[in-house]
């Protein structure tokens, strides 16, 4: 359920949506064939968003089946974002370069 809350901004107020439960985003860089952080500790309800800053392309890939996790190939830039719902350890990699691995653990 979602609830208002009311700010003073230069005399005016104003209404803001809040939303309970509402974790926020984290971010994960993929630079140099690495993912940065390798692992990264989130509250269930956060968008992790993946970004390629490497001259070729990546891939984000549930280490285990089903694939919940799988992205195009990113090439340079291009991002993949994914809202973790669930506590757990979600274990991914690039599968275009297998060496690359990362975890995201849902609390």
């Amino acid at each position: 359920m979602a609830m208002f809350r009311r700010a003073a901004i230069g005399g005016l107020f104003l209404l803001a949506l809040s939303r309970p439960g509402f974790a926020g985003d984290a971010a994960v860089t993929i630079d140099n064939f690495t993912f940065t952080p390798a692992e990264i500790t989130v509250e269930a309800g956060t968008k992790v968003t993946w970004t390629n800053h490497d001259d070729i392309p990546h891939t984000v890939t549930d280490a285990v089946n089903p694939k919940t996790i799988k992205s195009a190939p990113l090439d340079s830039d291009e991002k993949y974002s994914r809202v973790f719902d669930k506590p757990g350890r979600y274990e991914y990699f690039c599968s275009l370069h297998p060496h690359m691995r990362g975890t995201v653990i849902v609390k």
